[in-house]
């Protein structure tokens, strides 16, 4: 099983922090093409995770990715991190989140990820909010170390049921592999374009569970600008020290040439499928059961 699925913020992101540059937009708006375009090529249904900003401010673009018949979930409503809120201010971010693209699009949002994979064993109430919101599929659990989040104690590493206070949510964590001793994601986002595609194929063959997730951030080419401290803090919502701003910048520059053209190679090479063709064809009284 290969789940395809797409974190969507950036022109909300480039309105909000960065004003609007007109440039920007248009770039977003061909490499959004490029990916509808290729998954029309290769028959493929994704599932797009969007914000609740999209929806309002950006409504084509969410509107498009349901025309397609992709699945909508849901990527909070301003991407803002889960661990930075209080569980209060999670339901009212989720519930708007949701109440916005649900409007937009005529149906049921109920497949959720966190921002950065921003739920962890510090706010396991994540789960009571997203039950309370309609949500059944989560892909936000990313079990290992990192830096707004990490569940490194969920030792699962395929489609799980998440019990957290009676509440039962269908989990679907991000793939890891075991590298010099450390659990690493290697199927999206900066890890992607940091390990070679021979890499990341021997890993998928290796499991009958993969997903793979980017960011249309992730695919353009060159290298990205480095972050004020202001913008940095801004955004990020914590200390923008030399170092801090220096590994981020790194992070975001590796690994930038013809990552689009990675991706196609990777989508091209095998049967992807989205995130409600993955619950649909589970059976989930044969999945491992998860107490938190």
């Amino acid at each position: 099983m290969n789940i395809l699925t797409f974190d969507i913020e950036e022109w909300y992101i480039e309105k909000v922090y960065n004003r609007g540059r007109e440039k920007q937009y248009c770039q977003y708006d061909d490499y959004f093409t490029r990916i509808l375009e290729l998954l029309d090529q290769y028959r493929i249904k994704a599932t797009f995770f969007c914000v609740g900003g999209m929806a309002t401010e950006f409504p084509n673009v969410v509107r498009q990715i349901a025309e397609k018949g992709h699945e909508v979930g849901c990527h909070s409503n301003t991407h803002q991190w889960l661990n930075k809120m209080t569980q209060q201010e999670a339901l009212e971010d989720t519930r708007t989140a949701v109440d916005a693209l649900e409007q937009l699009i005529g149906q049921k949002v109920v497949s959720y990820r966190a921002p950065a994979f921003s739920i962890g064993e510090k706010n396991k109430w994540a789960f009571e909010v997203l039950a309370e919101c309609g949500i059944e599929c989560d892909a936000s659990i990313f079990p290992a170390a990192r830096d707004f989040g990490g569940f490194p104690q969920f030792k699962e590493h395929v489609p799980t049921l998440v019990n957290y206070q009676g509440i039962t949510i269908k989990e679907f964590p991000i793939p890891t592999t075991k590298l010099l001793g450390k659990e690493l994601a290697y199927s999206g986002g900066g890890y992607f374009r940091f390990f070679p595609l021979w890499f990341i194929k021997s890993r998928m063959k290796k499991s009958n569970y993969n997903m793979c997730y980017f960011h249309i951030g992730d695919l353009l080419p060159g290298p990205k600008k480095a972050m004020t401290k202001a913008e940095y803090e801004e955004y990020f919502r914590e200390s923008g020290t030399f170092m801090n701003r220096y590994k981020r910048y790194l992070k975001a520059s590796l690994g930038r040439n013809a990552v689009f053209e990675k991706m196609e190679k990777l989508v091209s090479s095998d049967r992807f499928i989205g995130l409600k063709e993955a619950n649909e064809s589970i059976d989930w009284s044969k999945a491992p059961k998860v107490k938190l």
